[in-house]
């Protein structure tokens, strides 16, 4: 007896890697793409008007962070492993797995996208065959991560992750303090402690790697 098809979901705000990327993808044996997105709003009417096995869901979409829909009840699977059973979506079907893509092999990105549930992580320069293979693990209910979340990755806290935001944006340890309603000591130690951890040096260091990486875009841990 064959298999079931996979049904796959594409979340991708780059119309051209989208429609690239369903067109490989239909391609493949088992595998049956039934719908696309290009937006978080978008990708969340799709997940609950359409039964879908495994949603391939872009890591960054423009303004907004794919992550969301893996936080607190946005109607996608918590992953093997990491919830009683599987999200409903509002449709009433179970909520498909997740595996995560990004352009960027950031080992955090990896860590943050474990640690909400998704079943896998790839990165976009990876042959199609990797890709292929996580879609299918994560269909199996098994978790594929082409990369590897760093052991003991550190992780910004909600009130350090509110004073990275603030020197992103140019204010002096007074305004942050100001701002965040705590003393101009503790912001100095928040920021001690963050140069520490990350391995940075400055306040324009932290500000580029913030930036490049796309902390603000990692839920706090």
């Amino acid at each position: 007896m064959a298999s079931p098809l996979i049904r796959l979901a594409i979340v991708d705000d780059h119309p051209i890697v989208r429609d690239g990327t369903a067109a490989l993808l239909a391609t493949q044996p088992g595998i049956e793409l039934v719908g696309t997105a290009g937006s978080l709003e978008e990708a969340r009417a799709l997940i609950a008007a359409t039964a879908i096995d495994v949603l391939l869901l872009d890591i960054r979409l423009g303004a907004d962070s794919g992550l969301s829909l893996l936080s607190a009840n946005q109607g996608v699977s918590a992953g093997p492993g990491v919830a009683d059973g599987p999200a409903i979506a509002d449709g009433g079907h179970p909520a498909p797995a997740v595996v995560l893509l990004s352009a960027y092999d950031y080992p955090q990105y990896a860590e943050a996208a474990m640690r909400l549930g998704a079943a896998g992580f790839v990165v976009k320069t990876a042959p199609l065959t990797e890709l292929v293979d996580a879609i299918r693990r994560a269909a199996a209910g098994g978790m594929a991560f082409g990369i590897r979340p760093r052991a003991g990755a550190p992780h910004l806290s909600v009130r350090e992750l509110d004073v990275v935001r603030q020197v992103i944006d140019g204010r002096s340890n007074d305004e942050v303090g100001a701002t965040l309603g705590i003393g101009v000591k503790t912001v100095e130690t928040h920021l001690r402690r963050i140069f520490e951890r990350f391995g940075v040096g400055s306040r324009t260091e932290l500000v580029a790697r913030a930036l490049r990486e796309g902390w603000l875009e990692i839920p706090p841990g």
